[in-house]
Order: C-alpha cells, then structure tokens, then sequence
C-alpha cells in the first residue's frame, strides 16, 4: 500500500522509530518528528554517551537468561500463520526468549478464554483487536505499553486505546470494510458505484436481470452477520448519533423503536434476498470464489477476503465502497485489527518489551505480516508490497474525508456477549424461525450485556 496516503487516511504525520529498551544497537538513528516533509530531515546521530546508555537498557538481550512468555492470541481469518514468523524473527534477535502460543479464534473464543484466565492469572502476552483494551483496561488488568514502542506506530493508532491518558494497547494493522465489487463486470455493465440505495437497487435489478447474483455472501458464519449489521449501523447509525449506545443503556432508544437502527438490520434482508440461496451452508472460501469467478458481483466484508481474492486469482481486479445508507452519506469503514496487549501482573516484563522492539523495529517481519495478511500497516515507514487493486478506492475516500473507524461503534455495543448474540438471532430471522419483532425485542433484552464496563 502507498503509505503516504495511509498516514493521510489517518492524518498522522511519519516518524521513524525510537531506539530504547531492547532496541536494536545496529538501527538507524530516529527522525525528527514532525510533519511529513519535516520527518525526512535526519536527526544528529547519538552520542557516545547516549549510545552507551541505550545499549544498557536492554536487560534481558544482555543476560541471556531463559524466559518463557505466555501468548494468548485471538486471531482473525487472516492471521493464523504469523505466530510462525514473529517466533523465527524473535529467536534471531532474542534467542533466549520463547513464546508459548495458544491461538484461539477471536470471534467466538476469545472474550471466553479471558474471563478465564482473569480468574487463574493472565498471559503475559495478549493479542486482540482495540476494542478489547475498551473492555480489559478499565478492570485494571491490562499494562501500559511503553512509548518507545508506541511512537513507532502511527499516531491514529493510540486513539482508541488509549483511556484516561494512558496506552494500553499497540494497535499493529487495519482492516477496511465496505463492498466490495468487481471491477471489471462494472465497467462491462456501465454500473458506477452507488452512493444512494436507489443507485444500487438500480444495479442489483440489472443482475438479476442478466443472471448475476448481485452478492456474495457466507451467512453460515454468524461472525460475518454480526460484522456487516455493524458495518450498516455505522452509517446509519453512529456517524449521526456517536452515543447510541450510551442512550440505549439509559433506555432513550431501543432496538424496537429506533427506524435507523431496524433499517441496519433490515439490510440483511436485503443482502439474503439477492445473493444466492445456500448462502446458510457456504464457507468463506467458497463465497469469495464465487465473487472471483464472476458469480457475484458484489459482496459486503473487509479486507480479511483480499487473502482469498488473490489466492484464488493474482489479477482479479476488485475495488471497494461504502454500503450506501439512508442519506448517501456513507464513509468507507477502519478497523484496527491485531492488537498487542500486555498483563499489569507479569513478571517479565523486560522480555515483553523485548518481543515488543522485535514486532515494532524489524520492517522485514512487518512486510512479511503485512503481504501475509493483506492489511493496512499501522507502524510508520513500512510498506506492504502485495497488490491491491482497491487502494485506489481507498485513497479516494481518504482524500474526501470519508474514512471513519469503526472502534466507536463497536465500544459502544461491544461484540462479546452482544453483536454476536444478535447475529445469531438475525440469523434465525431470515431463516424463518422468529420473527423481526422478536429479533429485535432480544436486542433490547440483553441491554445489560451491551458495554463493556
């Protein structure tokens, strides 16, 4: 991806890394921070005096003592593999440190597996997404994370992990979600991309009408429901209301009675009546086939399907846009995804700073993680070298300001114990087994389970 753009996405400006703790003696000596153009300009190179130091601060790489570090990860569709590729980069630069892994699917096992170790004692080591810190940190379970690493990342990166003035999460990558379409069979088709449900009524008419299935969609996965009945609440949602879910809680709005909110989840309806009909039965794999070989024009996810996408076919030729809301106004969605979190209680926590200066200071283990994953990087000067088709569209929205993270929806219905739980229920809607009344009186009835704190 262009990082530019991104840090324009973003509006941060590029810093390079900050060298302390268990930082590297052979990297390059830090930037000046600043603008874009002012962090080109080199700083003077350290000291003696300040070179000795810092080669002073890394204790654990100085004493070579074993230490073993607990890693509970909850992993995205995209990231099982990268475990692999952080222990080889940390066994050259740390030998002695070991990371023990259990990686559990975030989704459903996650929140389960932290309430669990909440009672007999946490990793040291926690990987989530930046919602979770909303959740965690306030419990007083989580540590800070140190600026050294921090000020590698991106400064959008903090702002949802921080809470009362302290960082408690390092926000890694980013996710992009909207439609996303096939360009080709657009512009075969004369479609532009709609921004007004009647502009997409007007395309999903012409497929049916020409025997293309307007939209790919693996509804057999609940996860996927919940994903995109957020992603609809967004726009019709939050962007206009961004304490929604705090007027829910007082009980000034409710699922029932609030039309913004049935309309996002009337939308999949929308998506059930025009995708094809064993979409209750189809995995994600076979979903994003059906959208590469030209079955499905369209299909509403996040950049988690771009691994599938090329997988399958290395030129097709995909963009993205915002599932066009009641006011066309919609915004392209940000997710920040993989989120390194730490225990207040370790006892090691020189060598997590170590496997901290390892994922924040090695670009190659960044590239490799980021083409791996096919996500958006959220370390400074680093740049992914997978091809991306629909970073075009992307910088587009940027350059309109048309971006938004979708972190403040979800710290306001949180997904454990909530978004989840509705999905299942929106599941058995659309399947004919309860009615939308009842789906959305079951909202309503686990208010309590809706915020994290």
């Amino acid at each position: 991806m262009k990082m530019k753009l991104l840090c324009m996405i973003l509006s941060t400006a590029m810093v390079a890394a900050v060298l302390s703790g268990c930082g590297n003696s052979e990297a390059e000596a830090p930037a000046a921070t600043g603008t874009a153009d002012e962090a080109e300009e080199q700083t003077e190179a350290p000291t003696a005096e300040e070179a000795e130091t810092e080669q002073t601060e890394a204790p654990v790489a100085d004493t070579g003592e074993p230490v073993t570090l607990t890693v509970l990860a909850g992993q995205s569709t995209t990231d099982a593999g990268i475990e692999d590729m952080i222990d080889e980069a940390l066994a050259e630069a740390y030998p002695n440190i070991t990371l023990e892994w259990e990686c559990v699917d975030w989704g459903n096992d996650f929140q389960p597996k932290m309430q669990q170790y909440m009672q007999s004692g946490l990793p040291d080591i926690m990987i989530g997404k930046a919602q979770d810190v909303a959740t965690y940190a306030p419990q007083g379970i989580l540590g800070e994370i140190d600026t050294t690493y921090l000020d590698r990342g991106l400064d959008a990166a903090r702002q949802n992990v921080t809470i009362d003035g302290k960082t408690y999460g390092l926000v890694y990558n980013a996710l992009y979600q909207g439609v996303y379409y096939n360009k080709d069979m657009f512009a075969e088709n004369g479609w532009s991309v709609p921004k007004t449900q009647e502009e997409l009524q007007v395309i999903i008419d012409d497929c049916k009408a020409k025997g293309i299935t307007p939209f790919a969609s693996h509804m057999v996965d609940t996860w996927s429901i919940g994903n995109v009945t957020m992603q609809f609440a967004m726009n019709d949602v939050f962007n206009k209301d961004a304490e929604w879910g705090d007027k829910f809680r007082a009980g000034e709005v409710s699922f029932a009675e609030d039309e913004a909110m049935q309309t996002a989840y009337q939308y999949n309806k929308l998506i059930f009546d025009n995708t094809y009909p064993e979409t209750f039965s189809t995995e994600q794999t076979d979903c994003d086939a059906k959208m590469v070989l030209g079955e499905a024009a369209m299909k509403v996810s996040g950049s988690w399907s771009i691994q599938n996408f090329l997988d399958i076919d290395e030129s097709f030729n995909f963009g993205i846009f915002p599932f066009p809301n009641q006011t066309g106004d919609s915004k392209l969605i940000f997710e920040p995804n993989i989120t390194i979190m730490t225990s207040a209680e370790s006892e090691h926590q020189d060598a997590i700073n170590c496997v901290l200066d390892v994922l924040t200071n090695d670009k190659d283990l960044a590239v490799e993680i980021y083409d791996y994953t096919k996500t958006a990087p959220m370390l400074k000067d680093v740049t992914p070298t997978f091809p991306n088709p629909s970073q075009e569209d992307i910088d587009a929205y940027a350059s309109a300001d048309q971006i938004v993270d979708v972190t403040l929806g979800n710290n306001q219905l949180v997904w454990g114990g909530f978004q989840e739980e509705n999905a299942k229920d929106i599941a058995a809607w659309l399947q004919g087994d309860i009615s939308f009344e009842d789906c959305l009186a079951a909202s309503d009835a686990r208010v309590g389970t809706s915020s994290a704190n």
